[in-house]
């Protein structure tokens, strides 16, 4: 690929990435809400569909941009928000530090 190609698709990824930062940071904090309630016991069904949904839309939109690690651990919360009871109920501490893994590695994407 020519270096001028090279230039225009690498603008036009951060010009998606722009586009979608704030519903991936929108996503990520229904993530922060959903394992802040569960760690106090009082996650809702709500919350917990809302989450699981969050979790499944940041594992393809963060893959979409090469943030493998990111998509791993929104999978891995996906998982754990879809099982019909909810989470584990020993997952709290994993739960956030997912979440804030996730919050880093959309902040922190250069």
């Amino acid at each position: 690929m020519e270096a001028a190609n090279r230039a225009a698709l690498a603008n036009a990824i951060e010009m998606l990435w722009n586009r979608f930062l704030p519903e991936m940071r929108a996503r990520v904090s229904i993530l922060e809400a959903a394992a802040t309630s569960f760690a106090a016991g009082s996650l809702t069904l709500p919350q917990q569909k809302a989450a699981n949904a969050a979790a499944h839309k940041l594992a393809g939109g963060l893959g979409t941009f090469g943030l493998t690690k990111g998509t791993v651990l929104a999978r891995e919360l996906e998982i754990m928000y879809s099982q019909e009871d909810g989470p584990d109920p020993t997952a709290g501490n994993r739960l956030q530090f997912i979440t804030a893994e996730l919050r880093t590695i959309i902040e922190d994407r250069k």
